[in-house]
This record gives C-alpha cells, sequence and structure tokens, in this order.
C-alpha cells in the first residue's frame, strides 16, 4: 500500500511540475509517467486520465478560496483591504504552479468544477481589496493589485519565498495607497 501512495503522490508531483512548464495541453500521460519513474498503466491505474489528475491538483484550491471569502465577509476599509492582499498572496505562493498552469491555459481551464467561479472570485477579491469602495480608482487599484499579485507569483523569479512574500504584500499595499509600514 505505502508503495501505491507513494507511486500516485510521485505522478501528482510529476504531473505539476510538467502542467506548470510545458502547460496541460503540452503535457502527456506519457510524459507524466516516464517523469514519475512508472509505467503508462501504472499511471491509469491511478488515475483514469490527464483531467483526473488535473482535477486533484486544482481540488485544494476552491476550498481554500472559500475560506479566504469567508474569513474577508465581515471586513471593511483598510481591514479588508490588508486582510485581501495577505490572504491572496498566501494563496498565490501555495498553490504557485497551479496558478501557473491556470495561466497558461486559461480558456480551457478556467471554468473547472473544482475550482470557485473565476467571476465570483475575482469579483470577491476585488471588493475586498478596494476596502469595498465603488470609487472608480479604488476598483481599478484592486484589480492592479489583485493581477500583480497573481502574475509575479507564477512567475520563476528567483527570490526567496521570505522575500517574494514581504515584496508582494508591500507592493500590493502601495498599489492599493496604503501605508506599508
Amino acid at each position: 500500500m505505502a508503495r501505491a501512495t507513494t507511486t500516485r503522490a510521485d505522478i501528482l508531483d510529476s504531473a505539476v511540475r510538467l502542467f506548470a512548464a510545458h502547460g496541460f495541453r503540452g503535457t502527456s500521460l506519457q510524459d507524466i509517467a516516464t517523469d514519475a519513474g512508472c509505467s503508462k498503466a501504472s499511471l491509469l491505474y491511478h488515475f483514469t486520465n490527464k483531467d483526473a489528475i488535473l482535477t486533484e491538483l486544482l481540488a485544494p484550491v476552491g476550498p481554500e478560496f472559500a475560506e479566504l471569502e469567508g474569513r474577508l465577509a465581515g471586513l471593511r476599509g483598510e481591514e479588508a483591504a490588508r486582510a485581501a492582499v495577505t490572504g491572496l498572496v498566501d494563496l498565490s505562493l501555495r498553490f504557485r504552479l497551479q496558478v501557473k498552469i491556470l495561466l497558461q491555459d486559461v480558456d480551457a481551464l478556467i471554468n473547472r468544477p473544482e475550482l470557485p467561479a473565476a467571476d465570483h472570485i475575482v469579483e470577491r477579491l476585488t471588493e475586498a481589496l478596494s476596502g469595498r469602495s465603488d470609487a472608480p480608482q479604488a476598483r481599478v487599484w484592486a484589480w492592479m493589485a489583485m493581477l500583480g499579485i497573481i502574475l509575479t507569483s507564477a512567475s520563476e523569479c528567483a527570490i526567496p519565498e521570505e522575500t517574494l512574500r514581504a515584496e508582494l504584500t508591500r507592493g500590493a499595499l502601495r498599489t492599493l495607497g496604503l501605508p506599508t509600514g
């Protein structure tokens, strides 16, 4: 049983790296099996197809966004914006490779059932990042901060994670016009 668990984990590790490097569409089951050190038959024993692998890789993202949304629900103003920045930076860094996969094949992947509805989560994050303000300036700054966090976290920058986390947070707060100290 331990070997089966290890093989499954190896397949998932290989898949997330390969999907991030070559895209979901650009990675074959054979590519994943070879990288994981197993046969394609063994891979298919664990996962019925490439979609099943992607579903398992993306499954934790939906509940994590729902949890963040819950934490942000009662907050307003600067408190909402700061909590949204911190939460989005945390999620984006925790799921860096998944973010990169989604960005590479966004048209094919954005409406997957294991992910929250993209329009819904983007609207909720924009509301929180703007401090719940309807002012056009606040909404534009919220979009800029959100996309900056997402795009930067998906990049392959050679910056230590602690530094990246601090600078993403500081940069997003600056973009939102909030004090960083």
